[in-house]
């Protein structure tokens, strides 16, 4: 890979930042946030783009970009008011903007006749204060203050222009920021004369690359304020040492001066007497500098799976070494047993702060379900908001981009088929907006995510009715409300009447829950007529490692998830029922849940005829059902390290995954929802028949 390429990578990870920026501040300013910091934070965030794909001759990011800065700006000057038909504009546009910048980055098409339409709005937008322009006084500008210095008021000439010294740091170059397209703004303020500084060019032999040693002086004739030239530089504030001085303006041909002396210095002539000046040595715009912040470090995925990988393998042998000492009878040692668990300890602490550096904020995920809600919005002509809670929660890195596109699906859905239009909310007693929800928190050791719509709700005989239609359930099937709306999840389920661009073609739901399930998550729905639907999705907090309980069926040695279990029971031999056929069920607080047998359904053993003399552990399902699953034993709770099975045997149905044990043996991890969901559709007398992979 190429320097530049690295350096075009960068700017896509800059271009990231700057989007996640633009949309919090846009959101704020639908709020009613206008103030100027977050007006200039916005567009700082656009201009920061359109600087850095003019480097590279991104054209169509530019194009876009260019205009939506414009009208950025007239809304900073006070021409354009941030209406919600303004903001309505510019969300969308930033919608937009993220589209062409990934479209950049994977070099894919975009939908020009959609840019386009966006386009116009904008320039609609910047042409309107011309449109409402009054008879007002042209020369006109408020943001310039100017106090003469001396007893007696004199007809002082404006400042002629500024000298600016511009040495780019190391920093700026890596953000692939390009000096000269800085220069080449400068010059469009007025008549600039750029000279390049080349005195701190070191010899050939002790040259770097990657070193930054040029400055430039330029002399800049102009009439624009001080403000205009600090904007151009806005975006590479702290990767540059920046200096602007005013010109001296020229001495009025007939003029008075005081009697004192008072030396002519290059400095704005704003404010008063008593202002404190900086330091010669720093910068003129260093007052406008935003606080430090906590400093961070930019580090390729790749060197964080390899230590997370590493530290797996920490825990596994940490594992293996307290089994040899507890095989050698030196746990019995006092000083032993302690260093075994300060080990222990250390390592947990290790793997978390590890799991931590991959943790991201799912507050990014959010915002851009917020450019969905939009887009299906506007093509369908409702009126929805977003509402978001919980943004700050932090889940692994992978999981987050594994779940943008289920978590599309149904912010579409949810707009599309839950959300009625304006006329029908009016009719109903709702407000005319609609709104979508979505929230996250932590909850026992997994992430929770909620989408909450305030729509008509699942309409149950419709879904009923289209799923017999299609074959997917018999005509005479009784089923509950609970059933019902799990047919959403049915491959090729769909109620659209027709086929559009949202929805309507059969496929969603059923990816959706592929999905979740592959991230070892579950999902759930519940619903409520006239008031709406919530979907949750209960998800792990990280891939690599999990919590789980061991446990010995047969020969062999399973773990189940610590976050599917409810409980643990030992069954005495009147506690439990046969209905027959070898099944079982056994009751639990009122209520009888089923009793399955983990050896004969995983095709370990035949089925157990003394169900008394194992363990029953109590877990939970995808839909909040309950079984019990028989086990001969359990041997140990503890952390295990995660290892694919797919990518290193293949897929064997009941088992999520596989981990290596202490004594270095392969233990197979449960996927209890497939392992129980697969047992309701095949015959009660076939087993999965569990591969024996290790």
């Amino acid at each position: 890979m190429s320097q530049m390429d690295d350096i075009l990578i960068t700017f896509y990870q800059e271009c990231d930042e700057q989007l996640a920026t633009l949309e919090t501040g846009l959101l704020a300013m639908e709020e009613g946030d206008t103030s100027q910091e977050t007006v200039n934070a916005v567009f700082r965030a656009v201009h920061s783009i359109k600087g850095g794909a003019g480097a590279f001759k991104l054209a169509a990011l530019v194009a876009f970009s260019h205009v939506f800065e414009t009208a950025l700006d007239c809304i900073r000057a006070g021409k354009l008011a941030s209406t919600r038909d303004v903001m309505g504009i510019l969300l969308r546009a930033s919608g937009e903007l993220y589209q062409l910048v990934v479209a950049a980055r994977d070099n894919t098409a975009t939908d020009e006749a959609h840019t386009q339409v966006l386009l116009a709005e904008l320039k609609a937008l910047v042409d309107q204060p011309v449109a409402q322009k009054t008879d007002e006084p042209e020369d006109d500008e408020p943001d310039f203050e100017f106090t003469p210095i001396g007893v007696m008021e004199i007809d002082q000439p404006k400042a002629v222009g500024f000298t600016i010294y511009f040495r780019p740091h190391q920093g700026l170059f890596e953000k692939a920021n390009d000096p000269i397209a800085l220069l080449r703004e400068l010059s469009q303020l007025g008549e600039a004369d750029v000279s390049c500084v080349t005195d701190a060019l070191p010899a050939l032999s002790s040259f770097d690359p990657h070193g930054a040693y040029l400055t430039w002086t330029v002399r800049l004739t102009t009439e624009k304020d001080i403000k205009d030239v600090q904007e151009i530089f806005d975006f590479v504030d702290g990767d540059c040492d920046l200096q602007i001085e005013p010109l001296a303006p020229p001495a009025p041909a007939l003029a008075i001066l005081p009697t004192f002396e008072t030396p002519v210095h290059a400095e704005p002539l704003v404010g008063n007497e008593n202002e404190e000046k900086p330091p010669a040595s720093e910068p003129q715009n260093s007052q406008n500098k935003t606080p430090s912040v906590q400093p961070t470090i930019r580090v390729e995925l790749d060197r964080v799976d390899r230590l997370i990988n590493n530290v797996g393998e920490l825990v596994i042998n940490q594992a293996v070494l307290a089994q040899h000492i507890t095989v050698s009878g030196l746990s019995k040692d006092r000083e032993v047993k302690r260093s075994l668990i300060e080990l222990a300890q250390l390592t947990r602490e290790i793997q978390e702060s590890v799991m931590a550096i991959r943790a991201q904020p799912v507050k990014p995920l959010f915002q851009r379900m917020s450019m969905v809600i939009r887009e299906v919005a506007h093509a369908t002509g409702k009126d929805v908001r977003l509402l978001t809670d919980g943004d700050a929660t932090e889940v692994d890195k992978t999981i987050i981009e594994k779940l943008a596109d289920p978590l599309t699906h149904m912010v579409r859905n949810a707009v599309d088929h839950g959300i009625e239009t304006r006329e029908q909310r009016l009719a109903a007693g709702k407000p005319p907006a609609g709104s979508v929800s979505l929230s996250a928190a932590h909850r026992s050791g997994r992430v929770v995510i909620e989408i909450r719509d305030d729509g008509a709700g699942i309409n149950r005989p419709r879904v009923l009715a289209s799923a017999i239609s299609k074959g997917l359930i018999a005509a005479d099937a009784q089923l509950t409300d609970a059933e019902i709306d799990n047919l959403l999840f049915l491959p090729g389920f769909s109620t659209a009447a027709t086929i559009s661009n949202i929805s309507g073609r059969g496929v969603g739901m059923d990816v959706v829950k592929r999905s979740i399930q592959s991230l070892g998550g579950r999902i759930n729905i519940s619903s409520v007529p006239q008031h709406g639907s919530v979907f949750t999705l209960s998800l792990p907090l990280t891939l690599a490692v999990v919590d789980g309980i061991v446990v010995s069926v047969g020969s062999q040695t399973f773990v189940i998830p610590l976050s599917a279990i409810v409980e643990t029971l030992k069954p005495d031999a009147a506690s439990y029922s046969e209905l027959g056929g070898g099944e079982y069920i056994i009751p639990v607080r009122a209520q009888y849940v089923p009793l399955i047998d983990v050896g004969f359904e995983l095709g370990v053993r035949e089925r157990n005829p003394r169900p008394h003399e194992g363990v029953a552990i109590l877990v939970e399902t995808e839909n909040n059902s309950q079984c019990a699953l028989l086990v001969d034993k359990i041997q140990d709770q503890r952390q295990v390290v995660i290892k694919s099975l797919e990518a290193n045997y293949g897929a064997i149905p009941g088992v999520a995954a596989a981990t290596i044990l202490g004594d270095g043996r392969v233990a197979m991890i449960l996927d209890v929802d497939n392992l129980v969901s697969g047992r309701r559709n095949r015959p009660k007398s076939s087993p999965l028949q569990y591969a024996r992979a290790s």
